[in-house]
């Protein structure tokens, strides 16, 4: 396991106090929830800018081609998903 700094958070009190609350229902240490909610909101957020960043560099490459898919062209084709007749996916065009 890699090493581990300590790192303080200031909570309010009443959030202080829902957490412990917490802890002894989940028979856990607080500090172990804390652990685990930080982790969990880490990786959403990394998981959203991934996100953006996709839909940025598709947008900025988009703006330097032109090529694009319309949404006709995607509903076409994922209608033809699971059936006999499926279809490959669209090409790009301008």
């Amino acid at each position: 396991m890699p090493a581990t700094r300590a790192t303080s958070v200031k909570l309010e009190p009443d959030v202080k106090e829902r957490l412990q609350r917490l802890a002894e229902a989940r028979h856990r240490k607080p500090h172990w929830l804390m652990r685990e909610a930080i982790g969990q909101y880490v990786e959403r957020e990394e998981k959203q800018q991934a996100f953006y960043d996709d839909a940025r560099k598709a947008w900025e490459e988009y703006q330097a081609t032109g090529l694009h898919v319309t949404g006709e062209e995607v509903e076409a084709w994922l209608e033809t998903w699971g059936t006999d007749d499926e279809k490959a996916a669209p090409e790009c065009h301008k």
